[in-house]
């Protein structure tokens, strides 16, 4: 693997983590236990698919005391490890804390990632210190519109009420590159930033003409709007759909598949995938345990019962077109699992 040097923590990032870790050190060793070591995965709202993935990982992987599973394989993280999934406000505000140092961890979109690394777009300066432990799943890029609308595509938007997304979340950065690519200046909507549970509540209202929504397949705050009559699908295809891939390598062309939600037929959209995300100066072992047992096969058939985007969390496609360095506890974890390939671990 080809590893890049620590860049840039701030001071006040590396205090609150390296006091956190030192703290549950010393509360540990006075107990005669193992020390109990928080650790936070930042996620979205919770009618997105960040949390619930969030909530399966910190709830597989999180290793009490005297639970037995963790004891009998190594299913869990590092002894003492205790995770929480947090709700946030979206992508960018992730990536902003786990730079900071405010957070552990937390759940992002590619094409967030590779602004934050260049700080391009919604950032202001490079992001040096967010580390990748792994790519985990596709999210697709779904508009919705209400039902009666005459919007048959992106072009149609002009002069309507659209939702682009929160302000700190990865949806905004998707949209405002889709707009881009389609020459619709933001001036040209009238253009609202609303959590996904407020775009529901306005476009049953008839307050909204359509919304965008990423995340991994089925949503179901999507299929319950399709479901009761209130919003159908349009497609992100055509001319506009080459000139965006062209434009931003994170995003690949996809499909809805048709029955995905009740009553649809396949609709050609975009996709970004999900990654998992550290601070670089979270310490290598605990990142390390981490990647090692999210891959270890004992919890394969909790992944593949949960959501399906949780089912789709490989290790053969962990470490691809990765658009931020690999933190060196979870580059240790691949490059043993190459080396091994035959081994418990290379075949999950």
């Amino acid at each position: 693997m080809n590893l890049r040097r620590i860049l840039g923590l701030s001071a006040a990032g590396l205090a609150v983590i390296g006091g956190a870790l030192l703290l549950a050190v010393e509360l540990g060793s006075a107990q005669g236990l193992a020390p109990r070591i928080s650790f936070q995965i930042l996620t979205g709202s919770t009618g997105g698919t960040y949390f619930p993935v969030g909530q399966l990982i910190a709830g597989l992987l999180s290793h009490p005391p005297g639970v037995d599973r963790c004891e009998a394989a190594p299913v869990c993280g590092p002894a003492g490890l205790i995770i929480s999934a947090r709700t946030s406000e979206g992508a960018v505000a992730n990536v902003l804390a786990v730079n900071a140092g405010r957070a552990e961890s937390g759940l992002a979109q590619g094409d967030v990632i590779a602004e934050a690394v260049k700080g391009a777009g919604a950032f202001r300066g490079k992001q040096q210190a967010v580390r990748v432990i792994a790519d985990l799943f596709p999210e697709d890029v779904h508009l919705l519109v209400a039902r009666t609308s005459k919007i048959q595509g992106v072009a149609d938007l002009k002069g309507k009420r659209v939702s682009l997304g929160a302000p700190n979340s990865g949806t905004g950065v998707t949209v405002r590159a889709i707009l881009s690519a389609y020459n619709i200046p933001e001036r040209r909507l009238k253009a609202r930033h609303d959590t996904s549970d407020v775009d529901a509540q306005l476009l049953q209202q008839g307050q909204l003409d359509a919304f965008f929504f990423v995340g991994g397949r089925p949503v179901d705050l999507v299929d319950d709007l399709i479901a009761h009559g209130v919003a159908r699908l349009v497609p992100i295809d055509g001319k506009g759909r080459d000139k965006l891939i062209k434009a931003v390598p994170s995003l690949s062309p996809d499909v809805i598949p048709a029955g995905t939600y009740r009553g649809t037929q396949a609709v050609q959209t975009v996709s970004v995938r999900a990654l998992w995300i550290a601070n670089a100066q979270v310490p290598d072992n605990i990142v390390y345990g981490l990647t090692r047992a999210l891959f270890d096969p004992g919890n394969r058939d909790a992944l593949n019962a949960g959501l399906r985007s949780a089912s789709l969390i490989r290790l053969e496609t962990a470490t691809q077109h990765l658009p931020a360095p690999l933190h060196p506890g979870a580059a240790r974890f691949y490059r043993e699992a190459v080396r091994r390939p035959n081994t418990k671990a290379g075949k999950i």
